[in-house]
């Protein structure tokens, strides 16, 4: 195998907070799985039909970048959040977070957006899987909420990194997803661009960043790198539909 090839955030996270974004190749993944060669590919999900022995030596590789094995859940595209130390078995949440350090806090996507937060004194870490059902679901409120209780400080500032997701040129959605965007996120509208025949071009992008100033938010950076105009460097479920999944990671550096 290969080194796993990894993003690391652009972002003012501060000092001892570490994270990372997979990418598609320096693994073992095969087919729809690997590399666009076929070859070499870095999946991550156990749930997408790849071989499980591919899978769990891919996994391995990352835990082995890390300072523990990342705290996988099983998302299900909802608002929960749940504490990463707590999860010894995947559990049905779509954010976790962590203020323990060598905790990693881990979402995974194809498409959809990982949204990696942090206080801005590093003492609490969070990780959000937000597509449209997500957002609209308030699922990065409820993960700054999370952390900000934790910290019993419900003014504590945090920064945020958008992840690469599917771009507003590529993610065409009915008129039921920005009606319920709308619902949660007043000037979601301005997130969508009409195409005709109730269909509609939707800036994930925009929505979070809406999302994250909604709660208190302003300092982010990421957002912009689409994942199903980039086939060499990311999976893609809309491009695609079979394909593998990518993690997003966060944690507290563990004390020397």
């Amino acid at each position: 195998m290969s080194s796993p090839a990894i993003l690391r955030p652009d972002w003012p996270a501060p000092a001892g907070v570490g994270a990372v974004f997979t990418l598609r190749t320096g693994g073992v993944s095969r087919g729809p799985w690997g590399a666009v060669s076929g070859e070499g590919g870095f999946n991550l999900g156990a749930a997408c039909g790849d071989d499980p022995a591919a899978v769990a030596a891919n996994r391995a590789a990352l835990a082995a970048l890390l300072p523990s094995a990342p705290r996988w859940l099983n998302q299900v595209h909802g608002p929960v959040v749940v504490d990463a130390a707590s999860v010894t078995e995947p559990v049905p949440a779509d954010a976790s977070f962590s203020d323990a350090p060598g905790v990693v806090c881990a979402v995974m996507v194809a498409d959809c957006m990982p949204v990696l937060l942090a206080d801005r004194h590093g003492r609490v870490v969070g990780a959000a899987h937000a597509g449209w059902r997500g957002l609209a679901g308030g699922v990065i409120q409820a993960t700054a909420a999370a952390m900000r209780d934790r910290l019993g400080d419900p003014a504590a500032e945090l920064v945020a990194w958008l992840g690469p997701a599917i771009g507003p040129a590529a993610f065409e959605v009915g008129d039921e997803v920005r009606a319920a965007m709308i619902e949660r996120l007043s000037p979601a509208g301005a997130a969508f661009v009409e195409k005709g025949n109730g269909k509609w071009l939707a800036d994930l992008f925009t929505l979070g960043r809406q999302a994250l100033a909604s709660c208190g938010v302003d300092d982010v950076a990421g957002g912009g790198q689409c994942t199903v105009g980039d086939a060499e460097r990311f999976f893609s479920f809309r491009r695609d539909r079979v394909t593998g999944r990518h993690a997003a990671l966060i944690w507290i550096e563990p004390k020397a």
